[in-house]
């Protein structure tokens, strides 16, 4: 007989999560809480922003906490698929050798697969990893590895723009959330950042985080029960789908954005992947508030962190992506009334 998942006390584990990343970053609150529901519904996690705000210390953190297998590998313009998979090396005999790579070596256990600057890597370690985030398994050695409590972060810095390459549309969808990472802008905050010697060693830090927190190996099951404990009325049904249509021909609906051809913007997405990943946000968002039931605040919560990354735009408005869809997104919010 399964043991019952108590989702208060998991509440509470969540909740502690949430501040024990808060005390490693500061100033990110809403990126900590965007992180925490992206685990706790079981998706994967793109985090992007400038050099040295933090990002790969906020995921560190969030391995920590998780426990289990931890790996990273660099991106690089070099990095072939085989590089995840395998190590060829001379031993000291003198022949030839392999050992598993970063993917295998924890097998079933590994909880967290860290790829550093993503947008470093060439199309075909995309191609691999696009599989990793979708089945959670890898073919290699004549067998099948399958993960199945893996959570994969990835981070993409914006600054570097030589010898980088743009994550495909399939591999940015399969990211349950892209979060945008800036310095504070809160002066007390930036004091503490400069003078404060607890931020000057990060493996000190990460290391002071309880391990296994929220043991990585039972959120499957947790995740499970959230989505099936968190109900939906109808007419928060029919806002969540009006929000959908819109976004797919905002033409359609009245909106326009200054200086764009309406009719020539949108290239694609708004997938109903997307729009499940969207209510299953909402859903894990509702429960870490303390309800079982879901209000349109959820959808709007999670909405910027979810939807961004999926619409894609053509052409020279595929340039101005940062710019133009935060504005596409917030018209949508503002042309659907709330029920």
């Amino acid at each position: 007989m399964e043991k019952q998942i108590a989702l208060s006390e998991w509440r509470e584990r969540a909740c502690a999560f949430e501040q024990a990343l808060n005390s490693v970053v500061l100033g990110m609150s809403a990126q900590v809480r965007a992180l925490t529901i992206a685990i706790f519904s079981r998706g994967h996690v793109l985090l992007e922003g400038d050099v040295g705000v933090g990002k790969t210390t906020l995921l560190r953190a969030a391995a920590q906490l998780l426990g289990g297998g931890y790996q990273r590998i660099e991106g690089a313009i070099d990095l072939m698929p085989s590089d995840f998979l395998y190590h060829a090396y001379i031993d000291e005999h003198g022949q030839a050798a392999v050992q598993p790579g970063p993917l295998l070596q924890h097998d079933d256990a590994l909880a967290v697969f860290f790829f550093n600057e993503i947008n470093r890597a060439r199309p075909q370690a995309h191609a691999l990893f696009l599989r990793l985030m979708a089945e959670r398994s890898v073919n290699a050695f004549n067998r099948e590895y399958r993960f199945p409590h893996l959570t994969v972060f990835a981070d993409r810095n914006r600054l570097e723009r030589e010898e980088t390459f743009e994550i495909p549309a399939a591999a940015r969808d399969r990211f349950l959330m892209e979060i945008s990472v800036q310095a504070p802008d809160a002066r007390d905050l930036q004091r503490a950042l400069m003078f404060d010697t607890r931020f000057y060693d990060v493996d000190a830090l990460i290391s002071s985080l309880p391990a296994g927190l929220t043991p990585y190996d039972q959120l499957n099951a947790v995740a499970e029960t959230i989505q099936a404990s968190v109900r939906a009325e109808l007419p928060l049904q029919e806002y969540a789908v009006d929000l959908w249509r819109v976004l797919k021909d905002p033409l359609a609906a009245g909106i326009q954005l200054p200086d764009v051809d309406m009719s020539r913007l949108l290239a694609g997405g708004a997938s109903p992947r997307g729009t499940a990943m969207l209510m299953r946000s909402a859903r894990t968002r509702a429960w870490i508030e303390g309800r079982d039931y879901l209000t349109p605040d959820d959808i709007r919560a999670v909405w910027p962190f979810v939807m961004t990354h999926r619409v894609f735009f053509n052409g020279t408005y595929a340039l101005q992506h940062a710019r133009l869809a935060p504005l596409l997104l917030r018209a949508v919010l503002d042309k659907v009334s709330a029920p």
